[in-house]
């Protein structure tokens, strides 16, 4: 008895893996990138931002942005340092502003000015968290962050890249997806008249740094890599910079799926072999 029903549970765990990951194929499926692009200037991300830097997704942000050359200075905001920002500070590449109220930036309005591009990965899991809190952490924080940001100006072709998450859609039954995605639309609104861009990335299965990954995180990403339907955070970062140079190729509200992510991180690092 306890067999057949020990047979019965893995087979509907089967299923439902196997209808996830179809699922995650048919989001991802699309053109190619491609790595002719008429409008590249990487005077579009010159001066950095980093907002989550010490987050799983935010140390794969703030290496690539560390390990591009055409990126003079990575200004990261943070509540506190890690190892890399440290580093960073080192080499003379990157500037840490203490900041620890994601709701206020009056106090830092003199660092904002000159931003090219700011690569925001503030966020935590849904798992055990009232809705209140998410959209204040995932759409109120970013929200707010913008309205300052454009109260100072922005630079000429200036972009903002917002990390959302496969499967956010408006009327999804899941909180996290919902409020994700409202997050995006109205982060492209407050966009649409000022001379800047939001573009949105929704990985799906993210493999940290090497300084973070553990053996679970490996395996994951081995046997969804080959399909494109994960994707290592450090290529997130590498696809936010070649998103930025593109300029025109990719428009305020352009959002992009885990395929997509990983064939322009690819582009970018293509670039810099």
């Amino acid at each position: 008895m306890a067999k057949r029903m020990f047979k019965r549970i893995s087979g509907a765990i089967t299923v439902a893996t196997l209808v996830f990951y179809v699922a995650l194929l048919i989001i991802n499926s699309g053109n190619e990138v491609s790595m002719t692009v008429q409008d590249f200037n990487t005077d579009r991300h010159r001066t950095v931002a980093i907002f989550g830097a010490t987050g799983t997704i935010g140390d794969g942000l703030l290496k690539a942005a560390i390990n591009d050359p055409s990126v003079d200075t990575v200004r990261v905001f943070t509540r506190r340092p890690s190892p890399r920002i440290e580093a960073g500070v080192a080499s003379g590449k990157v500037k840490m502003v203490i900041h620890k109220d994601y709701s206020d930036y009056s106090a830092i309005l003199d660092e904002l000015a000159d931003i090219d591009a700011v690569f925001w990965a503030i966020g935590l899991s849904a798992v055990g968290m009232d809705e209140e809190t998410y959209r204040e952490i995932h759409r109120d924080y970013p929200l707010r962050f913008v309205t300052a940001w454009l109260s100072v100006g922005s630079q000429d072709g200036a972009s903002f890249h917002y990390v959302s998450g496969s499967g956010a859609k408006a009327n999804s039954r899941m909180m996290w997806a919902r409020e994700k995605a409202l997050a995006e639309s109205e982060l492209a609104n407050l966009a649409a008249d000022a001379n800047l861009r939001v573009i949105s990335y929704r990985p799906a299965v993210i493999l940290p740094t090497e300084s973070e990954a553990h053996i679970g995180h490996r395996i994951g990403y081995a046997i969804l890599s080959p399909i494109k339907m994960a994707v290592a955070a450090e290529s997130i970062g590498r696809s936010m910079l070649e998103v930025s140079a593109r300029g025109a190729a990719y428009p305020n509200k352009s959002i992009l799926e885990n395929k997509a992510i990983v064939e322009l991180g690819d582009a970018h690092q293509e670039r810099l072999q």
